[in-house]
């Protein structure tokens, strides 16, 4: 079954791995006017087989230029957009004891510059779609993590929680002319990047389950995706408990270092 009643065209970033991929597939088997984009081309090719309708655009999100010039040959080759749908990202988490300013900057780069260069990019094809009559939504993808700040993700929460700020605070400049702006806020989904994790995740779903989430979410007209919701509700819950509480319930949260400082000594 369509997610929507007739074929969108949609700018997907991150479409090789994870939740992306798992977009990537359920939009291609829908018909939808695709534009593919992720960093690894051999993965973008594969991923395209059979669907020669498909725009794959190899991009690193990072690179400004090459952002506008994606813009440029999806407006060259669908004319509008009417679903911009930013998943590329990364993770890394950052040891306080050894703070690493290199490491900041590799996860707010994609994270937050690299989307809003997307975003950057979509915002005229988006406009074009408005003025055809048709509706147009931004979405891009945040995190749960956005809702409660948590021991090592100083980088990831705060460059999520960067990302949706911004998009709540443009939804608003947007309204006016038309154009939705969803943010998506995912708990813990089995991806390669969540694979790296070392800790225990809590109610961790399938790409396939976040993909569902996502585009039924989208398809309703949801301005907060989350998922799973017995999850993010929680965690919403947590991220609005006075200070001192949620000090103590991130307290134990956090390792006890004191073995591995021993060593360092």
């Amino acid at each position: 079954m369509s997610t929507w009643s007739t074929p969108q065209r949609i700018w997907l970033t991150g479409a090789t791995s994870g939740i992306g991929k798992a977009l990537a597939t359920r939009l291609l088997a829908e018909g939808h006017q695709l534009a593919l984009s992720a960093r690894n081309a051999d993965a973008l090719a594969e991923l395209s087989e059979g669907f020669p309708d498909a725009l794959v655009l190899p991009l690193d999100i990072s690179d400004h230029q090459a952002v506008l010039a994606a813009g440029r040959r999806i407006e060259a080759r669908f004319g509008a957009l009417d679903l911009a749908l930013f998943n590329a990202g990364t993770c890394e988490y950052l040891d306080a004891q050894n703070f690493d300013m290199a490491l900041i900057e590799r996860v707010f780069t994609p994270n937050v510059y690299g989307t809003l260069y997307c975003v950057e990019a979509a915002l005229p094809l988006l406009r074009r779609a408005r003025g055809e009559g048709h509706p147009a939504r931004l979405a891009a993808v945040s995190s749960a993590s956005a809702y409660l700040p948590l021991p090592r993700a100083e980088a990831y929460g705060a460059s999520k929680a960067a990302l949706g700020h911004f998009l709540e605070s443009l939804r608003l400049d947007l309204h006016g002319e038309g154009i939705a702006v969803s943010v998506i806020h995912p708990g813990f989904v089995k991806t390669p990047l969540s694979d790296r994790n070392d800790f225990p995740m809590p109610m961790r779903i399938s790409p396939e389950q976040a993909a569902e989430a996502i585009l039924a979410g989208l398809a309703r007209g949801r301005l907060d995706i989350h998922f799973p919701r017995r999850f993010t509700y929680l965690v919403k819950l947590l991220g609005i408990l006075p200070a001192t509480l949620r000090l103590r319930i991130g307290l134990r949260m956090v390792r006890d270092t004191s073995s591995t400082q021993e060593k360092r000594s």
